[in-house]
């Protein structure tokens, strides 16, 4: 099946390679990036289409941004340290600290109280991956699990397990590491974390992707700040092509173009349209399945409670309050009360637990009606919400 499909593909490509090509000689002006021909517009179409070709000009609306707007807005952080603080930042203007501007850093330790109080619920314990969330570490910076290829039939021995990209032997830059957790972490609240935060998460997960810093193993009393994190190198820096970390910008869109517009890089072959397999076409069985899916494929995906009256531990409202529930109510940031805090849930019953009921299911302030888990009834919700008073007490 695996040779099959591929001589399908390949014939496929060699199709379109071969029409692009036709095309080119006599319609196409140039290539765009993914390597596609771009067409003239000719009698006001491209193509087959109309285009409008009326001219607009000093359309602007607006204002011209301030150079404080523009910082704020500008949270890039490239590969050469462009965009990487120096200082804890506010309203695109460093923070004060006793009259001078406050250094931005983090250490390891920070990052672990960090991790844990707000990354944990989603990414798990020492990043290894939680519930609908991938690992973000296995333990060791190396690229040698990117060889592994998953499952593939038509190998004599196919492999059930597939490459493990995580920032340890994947990711090409740590800066993007850092970008990420600035801009859009904790999810709940992004942008909410100051610059030395960054650094020390950043640094918490670099320690246990066992990533090195100028021959330095991180350890919990390690400080990371911007210039020890601009002689950082990950494993898998020089795994990527063509190479778009370029000086000039536009030169990495050349090689790209260079790159998708050369039909070697990703396949080439005769080409074939009809009875392209000659005699047998040969069948090749799948020789590992992959059964252990979680939950499994053919099992039922709404949740049905038992009959009997469920427990405190009951564990499917266990699993219904992390699925569904714990995002908001294992996070003070985010205001709802938090599932272990007696004061807050003792807040709560004040009204009365039908009200509490009765808000959960319809939902209150900014909580989703059942808190977005409609596939469960009434009474299946009413079992979460005692799983979460009941864990309160």
């Amino acid at each position: 099946m695996f040779t099959l499909e591929n001589t399908k593909l390949k014939k496929t490509l060699l199709g379109l390679i071969a029409a692009s090509a036709l095309l080119t000689s006599s319609f196409a002006s140039e290539k765009v990036v993914d390597g596609a021909i771009k067409y003239e517009v000719k009698d006001g179409k491209y193509t087959s289409y109309h285009v409008n070709t009326q001219k607009v000009k000093n359309f602007n609306h607006f204002r011209t941004a301030t150079k404080s707007e523009l910082a704020v807005w500008n949270t890039d952080v490239m590969p050469d340290g462009t965009g990487l603080p120096e200082y804890d930042m506010k309203h695109g203007k460093p923070v004060l600290e006793n009259g001078k501007a406050k250094k931005a850093e983090g250490s390891v330790e920070l990052g672990i109280e960090l991790y844990e109080s707000q990354c944990t619920m989603c990414h798990g314990e020492f990043a290894a991956g939680g519930k609908g969330y991938p690992p973000l570490s296995i333990g060791e910076a190396s690229t040698a699990s990117l060889s592994k290829q998953l499952l593939n039939p038509a190998d004599e021995n196919p492999s059930p397990e597939g490459p493990s990209k995580v920032i340890g032997t994947y990711w090409p830059y740590a800066s993007t590491l850092f970008w990420y957790i600035k801009d859009a972490m904790p999810f709940n609240h992004p942008k909410s974390l100051t610059n030395s935060e960054v650094y020390a998460i950043t640094a918490y997960l670099l320690m246990e992707n066992g990533i090195e810093i100028d021959g330095e193993e991180l350890d919990e009393e390690y400080v990371l700040d911007r210039e020890k994190f601009l002689k950082i190198k990950m494993p898998n820096e020089d795994g990527f092509y063509p190479n778009v970390n370029t000086k000039d910008p536009k030169q990495a869109v050349e090689n790209m173009r260079a790159f998708l517009s050369d039909p070697k890089n990703y396949g080439t072959g005769t080409r074939c349209m009809k009875d392209c397999i000659k005699g047998k076409v040969p069948v090749l069985r799948i020789k590992n399945e992959l059964s252990d899916f979680e939950p499994p494929a053919s099992t039922e995906r709404f949740w049905k409670l038992p009959e009997q009256k469920g427990s405190v531990a009951d564990p499917k409202a266990k699993q219904a309050y992390e699925t569904s529930c714990a995002a908001c109510h294992g996070n003070k940031v985010i205001g709802a009360p938090v599932v272990g805090d007696k004061e807050a849930w003792a807040s709560v019953l004040a009204k009365g637990k039908e009200a509490v009921y009765n808000n959960s299911i319809k939902g209150i302030n900014a909580m989703p009606p059942k808190g977005g888990a409609m596939h469960l009834s009434d009474e299946e919700f009413k079992k979460v919400v005692d799983y979460m008073i009941n864990a309160s007490k």
